[in-house]
């Protein structure tokens, strides 16, 4: 790695899809800023990975947090040329006042989470020439379910805000959104509500790509020539129907 190596800046970087793309980006070329709020996960990922690697404890759901993220990245690698907002939470269950908190906390995390992410790291990554955001949606910005709601609307919402920066931001900032289906990560593991939890672990399970399959998407899309943007991927097990 050398001091003109491109950067990216990764959320929710301590396991699954962000940790398999700090792993992508890093084997492509990229140093990479880890962040998460699993601390010692990430420092594990980050000696894995060596000089090529930057691990910050960090909570998008806390604005000075990541601020305070993106002065270390400033200090550490000078650059930001990839952003991408992969921290989330994955909490189903019927709607009822039983969930609120866990209503919140998606709001919190898969939206405003990205939302400030982005803004905190805007101006870097506008500068020297642009680069990429590459936030992470899913199937559920594209259709909703039972049991799924305020979830789908934390992505229907990303798919929205993706949008129209994709027409504010451009050519200085190409905006991509991957929107997956049933992906093999730990998002089921935190599910609160008990029959929703082991319905969808038995229907991930049956069928779901790997987190390395997203990761790949991911680096292919921002080593485009920048002439051209894949703004929307939607990627789904070849056998989940909807």
């Amino acid at each position: 790695m050398s001091t003109e190596s491109p950067v990216a800046v990764i959320t929710g970087a301590s396991s699954g899809i962000g940790e398999a793309t700090a792993r992508a980006l890093a084997a492509d070329g990229y140093r990479v800023a880890l962040l998460a709020r699993r601390a010692d996960r990430l420092q594990a990922l980050a000696d894995e990975l060596g000089g090529a690697a930057l691990a910050i404890e960090a909570d998008v759901t806390r604005r000075d947090s990541l601020v305070a993220a993106a002065e270390r990245v400033q200090d550490t690698f000078g650059r930001v040329d990839v952003l991408v907002n992969n921290a989330g939470v994955m909490l189903l269950g019927p709607f009822s006042s039983e969930q609120r908190a866990d209503y919140r906390q998606m709001i919190e995390v898969n939206l405003l989470g990205a939302i400030t992410a982005t803004e905190v790291f805007l101006e870097p990554l506008r500068a020297d020439g642009g680069g990429d955001l590459i936030n992470i949606s899913s199937v559920a910005g594209r259709t909703a379910r039972p049991t799924n709601g305020v979830y789908a609307a934390t992505k229907w919402g990303i798919n929205g805000w993706s949008e129209s920066l994709r027409q504010e931001l451009q050519p200085d900032v190409r905006v991509t959104v991957i929107e997956p289906g049933a992906v093999g990560t730990e998002l089921t593991d935190h599910i609160t509500h008990a029959a929703t939890k082991e319905a969808t672990e038995a229907f991930v399970k049956d069928l779901a790509i790997r987190p390395e399959d997203v990761a790949e998407i991911i680096a292919f899309a921002v080593t485009r020539p920048r002439r051209m943007t894949l703004n929307e991927i939607l990627v789904r097990p070849t056998a989940q129907a909807g």
